[in-house]
């Protein structure tokens, strides 16, 4: 069962404005690169369209605290944490640092987090809340919490 994982992405110049700052927005496809990547690496997918297996993660909450920008150019540690597993979701929390000499630095530059809630399609094809499938539950574990709690 894992806990973390971590991607290394650096700015590129499309994902900046005219000051060459990263647009809030990239944090959260970064987030879901991320989020993807982990999945993928435990075998498991953000989305199946198999009838009879329809499992999907939609977003119920986003949010991402900004503390210092990302510029074009720099490159960056974007580490996920399962931060909390439920009958029906997954929260999972997002540190962004930067790197150097490919190691993270200490301080945290944004913070962001998902609620990604598991899915399937009723009778009508209508998406429905279900618990965790098993694959998927027994693939996870909660971080432990000193490992991606601030101080701040």
């Amino acid at each position: 069962m894992v806990s973390e994982f971590s991607i290394t992405r650096t700015v590129e110049f499309a994902e900046t404005d005219m000051a060459g700052i990263m647009h809030f927005s990239n944090y959260f496809r970064w987030m879901e690169s991320c989020e993807t990547a982990f999945l993928r690496s435990l075998g498991l997918s953000l989305a199946s369209f198999v009838p009879g297996q329809v499992v999907g993660w939609p977003r119920v909450s986003a949010k991402c605290d900004f503390r210092v920008p990302l510029r074009f150019g720099d490159t960056v540690e974007v580490r996920l944490y399962v931060k909390e597993i439920r009958t029906r979701a997954v929260v999972f929390l997002f540190q962004f640092r930067k790197l150097a000499k490919g190691k993270p630095e200490p301080d945290i530059l944004s913070q962001g987090e998902l609620v990604c809630v598991s899915v399937t399609s009723d009778a009508k094809g209508r998406m429905v809340s279900q618990p965790i499938p098993p694959e998927y539950r027994g693939k996870l574990r909660m971080a432990p919490k000193q490992a991606w709690q601030t101080e701040d």
